[in-house]
């Protein structure tokens, strides 16, 4: 079933496609099935187009994202709704189906975070590559707070973007990180004012996408396996991708563009 499409809207201009999430009124969660197969169909596209170099993730509105609908969680509706393996089975089939496309997309992810990121949505911001922020944004893994456990996987990913003391700090605590502490952090790159916020994004993604697709994905590919193989295996999985990446048509292309100074025309071949 197609899903809608509404609730997160993309939009491409030359290789670098815009996801925006698209509930503004309820702050953009992120729990709901229609984002869920919405975002998980938007990877699966940017997957499957080689013209598609970098994403750009953003929210509609003030927020980036709140995460978990907490009116959803108070009725016991949708994945928070009924006897214990129940609630397991649809967080499997419900965020974490969406953590695990947006993580282990292919391509590129910028997030363009234009104001709060909370829970599941500072945990959305976790699964992307890069993150730049808005002076309005701050982050909580406010999970504690509701009396409940990050069930998308933000334990996983919050010490590996801000190193176990402050991980351990943001979840224990569920306390906000404003703009300026995450950047001290490093959970994000760089903080611009709101009105810069996406042409900031917009910058990074050109200069991302100039660069070949196979080339681009292949190295995707080894940063996220550098995190969880021993070094020999790393090594061995660097030789394959090097050995797939040298008789391709783009990297002779880049060698003649770099010989001649000049930006390459990639076609992906």
């Amino acid at each position: 079933m197609t899903a809608d499409s509404d609730v997160v809207l993309a939009q491409t201009d030359g290789h670098v496609t815009t996801w925006t999430l698209n509930l503004p009124e309820i702050r953009n969660p992120i729990s709901g099935d229609d984002v869920v197969d919405r975002l998980v169909e938007l990877v699966a596209a940017a997957n499957a187009d080689q013209q598609t170099r970098v994403v750009i993730l953003t929210g509609a509105g003030s927020a980036f994202s709140a995460g978990g609908n907490v009116k959803d969680m108070v009725d016991r509706n949708g994945m928070f709704g009924g006897k214990p393996h129940q609630i397991f089975q649809g967080y499997r089939r419900g965020i974490q189906r969406l953590a695990r496309a947006v993580y282990t997309c292919e391509v590129p992810i910028i997030a363009a975070v234009n104001g709060p990121a909370v829970g599941a949505g500072c945990d959305l911001t976790l699964m992307c590559d890069m993150r730049v922020a808005s002076t309005k944004a701050f982050f909580a893994e406010s999970f504690v707070k509701l009396g409940i456990i990050p069930g998308d996987g933000g334990a996983w990913l919050l010490p590996r973007a801000v190193g176990a003391a402050r991980a351990a700090e943001m979840a224990y605590t569920g306390d906000r990180v404003d703009a300026a502490t995450a950047l001290e952090w490093g959970l994000v790159s760089r903080v611009v004012e709101p009105e810069e916020l996406l042409t900031t994004a917009r910058e990074l993604a050109a200069r991302v996408a100039v660069n070949p697709p196979h080339a681009l994905r292949a190295t995707k590919r080894l940063l996220r396996e550098s995190g969880r193989q021993d070094f020999d295996g790393f090594l061995e999985l660097s030789a394959a991708l090097q050995a797939l990446s040298h008789p391709t048509e783009d990297h002779r292309e880049a060698l003649a563009a770099f010989n001649e100074r000049r930006v390459g025309d990639f076609t992906g071949e």
